[in-house]
């Protein structure tokens, strides 16, 4: 393929979800792979802005590419290069021994939210429609699963009801689990900005264990203890009430559940709470009082609230006081979950996890599987009524020699899952592990037998959404290494030569993309008006925006109307009883080891570690220990401690630092086996997960220290 000719090109950031919009020139010498990037300033979701990761994304495209499928019969022979033939010869193999031995339940794909929605749904149309197994998950199952699921359960559909606009609007935003800062920091920046500008129009509250960027810039900080954000919301619901702060007509005619919650709140009182907590009672007071006298409250999540064994109930728990107090549904309100990758929320509308279909459908719904069967063009029953497998549940099948192929596509489990030494041991006992990947020598690829060139972001065109449900069409504005395809193609020619050639008989993206859209017709996320045509056109656009709308007429916030997509109409309030953590500390297991990001990096670091300063900004991974912990296990800033949890053992550096309560450690999880200073922080986290969401709990597990010599 010749090299596109563009003087510049425009799509949105790959990396984290608030989807910023980036301006990409190629280089003015013709042997120079490396692009130049600026902010789009057209874009309506980020206005120009960009942060570290997105200025230097160009910095990453061409280092340590894969390009040309590589093969092994064991694990312990050599990789040898193959043609994309003998690829597909042994896949179809492979693909059919399984189903003749182990039914459509051995085969499993775990995907990603850096996926473009045609990559995403042309692998499930193959294996949930084509192949009849739904054992399809993705690292959104990591990420916002438990969003995904508590929207459903407390709104009656998936669908964030709130838009950035709402940052400029909102009197107080709660920042609760979420370290805005260094992991959205353009949506950041926006709301310090509009504080700067209004420091009397906007307070800030953020709940977490340690005082991060985010926390710095707060009126008010409650560093609560790890495992205790729905008890949070229940003393807050408490509160709320005893003021008289609810919105009882509200509730009265738009919710149900209301005597219950009622009831569990009062429960909750205020002494209870702050004692569990971990924090002052004039704190939570003085959160319920800005509460109750805004006028427009916002509650911006991520991964501190959904990656936990109650994830899906404190997401209920944040939408709860919401609705009790009627905020949602207006300009500068609303429970608005952040996504973490930049396609995440697409993937969801494509039914990129195990328990759903295209259309924030289900595939537990006889009436969902047989409206996307017919769109499909696939027989009745074709889609199994059988639950899919959590990625979880698939490495807990490889141990149990159930799967005869895993398929890990644009993700890396081998640094980002939990209990990372049983899930190498899981795929290991799996007789056909396939990556398709686009960077060479991931921890991955030491457990795969096929690897295939992936073509990634910048060499494929297709759409992604970001947390605001704004659709950017996202160009191939570079060629591919080598012989690298894209995902979608490379799942539509297996199902080809699996015999399914009408229903991948795709000609480009856009068809991938037009057949995508008209499954969501008249469903929460209506995409029928859009095509890559009219996104190159006229830019990036809102959903929902049924077929009919005009450019710029999506809407930018859901649930106006005060109806919601229940059987009812109401929306539903929950009361969920906390649970704490999972895996408390104890005597043997004295701390809680809490994991997150550092601004520079990205998941595990397969783009950023080519980026020269960021790596010397971020060059390891740091230990956080509040000093009374440093002195009581006898560490000493900047040397060498060893972690250790019931899964396993790390060394890390110490940072000994007061910015974060006693009794909780933090390791940022970046950095796998493969790693210059290699600190494999998910080793150490459990599995256990939320039952509703099957999100693990990557938040917190149990360990305790001890120093090592220099």
């Amino acid at each position: 393929m010749a090299a596109p000719d563009v003087e510049s090109a425009k799509a949105q950031c790959p990396y984290c979800g608030v989807g910023c919009g980036l301006e990409l020139k190629p280089p003015a010498d013709p042997a120079d792979p490396q692009w130049s990037v600026r902010g789009d300033r057209d874009h309506p979701s980020s206005l120009g802005q960009v942060c570290i990761k997105g200025a230097t994304v160009g910095e990453t495209l061409h280092h340590n590419r894969l390009t040309t499928p590589q093969w092994r019969p064991s694990l312990d022979q050599p990789f040898e290069a193959i043609s994309w033939d003998r690829a597909f010869e042994l896949l179809v193999a492979q693909i059919r021994t399984t189903l003749e031995q182990r039914g459509p339940q051995g085969l499993a794909i775990y995907g990603s939210g850096q996926f473009l929605s045609e990559d995403y749904y042309v692998a499930n149309k193959l294996l949930k429609g084509a192949l009849g197994s739904n054992n399809f998950d993705a690292n959104s199952r990591l990420c916002m699963s438990s969003a995904v699921a508590g929207y459903a359960r407390s709104l009656g559909s998936d669908g964030p009801p709130c838009c950035y606009d709402d940052l400029d609007l909102a009197d107080l935003v709660l920042l609760i689990g979420t370290n805005t800062a260094d992991c959205h920091p353009v949506l950041f920046q926006r709301l310090i900005k509009r504080k700067r500008k209004q420091p009397e129009g906007l307070r800030l509250v953020v709940a977490d264990p340690r005082a991060t960027a985010t926390a710095d810039a707060a009126d008010l900080h409650l560093a609560i203890r790890p495992g205790t954000d729905l008890v949070l919301l229940h003393g807050l619901g408490h509160l709320l009430l005893e003021q008289q702060a609810l919105n009882q007509p509200y509730i009265a005619a738009h919710t149900e559940g209301y005597a219950e919650l009622e009831a569990l709140w009062r429960l909750w009182t205020p002494q209870r709470v702050c004692d569990l907590c971990g924090i002052a009672e004039a704190d939570l007071r003085q959160l319920a009082q800005w509460w109750a006298e805004a006028a427009g409250v916002l509650s911006l999540w991520s991964m501190g609230v959904n990656q936990s064994r109650e994830g899906t109930a404190t997401v209920s728990g944040i939408i709860n006081v919401h609705l009790a107090t009627g905020q949602i549904g207006r300009p500068g309100a609303g429970p608005f979950s952040l996504t973490g990758q930049p396609n995440a929320m697409g993937g969801r509308e494509v039914g990129g996890l195990a328990q759903l279909l295209p259309g924030y459908r289900f595939v537990a719904d006889p009436e969902h599987r047989a409206a996307v069967e017919r769109h499909w063009g696939l027989a009745p029953g074709s889609i199994s009524a059988e639950k899919g497998l959590a990625v979880w549940e698939q490495i807990e099948a490889m141990e149990r020699g159930e799967l005869g192929l895993w398929w890990v596509a644009a993700t890396n489990p081998l640094v980002s899952m939990p209990w990372l030494d049983r899930v190498r041991a899981a795929a290991a006992h799996c007789p056909f592990v396939v990556l398709s990947e686009a960077y060479a020598g991931t921890e991955t690829a030491a457990l795969a037998h096929l690897v295939l060139p992936a073509a990634q972001w910048s060499e494929k065109a297709g759409v992604m959404t970001n947390s605001e449900r704004r659709v950017t069409l996202c160009p191939a504005f570079r060629n591919p290494p080598g012989e690298a395809r894209a995902d979608w193609a490379i799942f539509a020619e297996l199902g080809r030569r699996l015999g399914f050639v009408e229903q991948f008989s795709y000609g480009s993206a856009a068809e991938v993309y037009a057949e995508l859209v008209g499954l969501t017709a008249g469903r929460v996320c209506d995409l029928s008006g859009l095509s890559h045509a009219l996104l190159a056109q006229h830019g990036p656009q809102q959903w929902p925006f049924p077929a009919g709308t005009a450019p710029g007429g999506g809407a930018p916030r859901l649930y106006g109307d005060h109806h919601y997509p229940t059987p009812s109409g109401r929306a539903r309030l929950l009361a969920d009883a906390p649970m704490g953590l999972a895996e408390p500390p104890d005597d043997a297991y004295p701390l809680v080891l809490t994991v997150g990001r550092y601004l520079g990096h990205w998941h595990t670091m397969t783009r950023t570690v080519h980026v020269a300063r960021v790596l010397k900004q971020f060059p390891e991974a740091l230990l956080e220990v509040n000093p009374a912990d440093a002195e009581r296990h006898g560490l000493v800033d900047g040397t060498l401690a060893e972690v250790t949890s019931r899964r396993g053992s790390l060394r890390a550096r110490v940072q000994v630092s007061d910015r974060i309560r006693c009794g909780t450690v933090f390791l940022p999880m970046h950095w796998g086996a493969s790693q210059p200073q290699p600190c494999e922080a998910n080793r150490l986290m459990h599995e256990q997960a939320d039952a509703i969401s099957k999100q693990p709990e990557l938040k917190a597990a149990a360990v305790r220290l001890a120093p090592l010599p220099a």
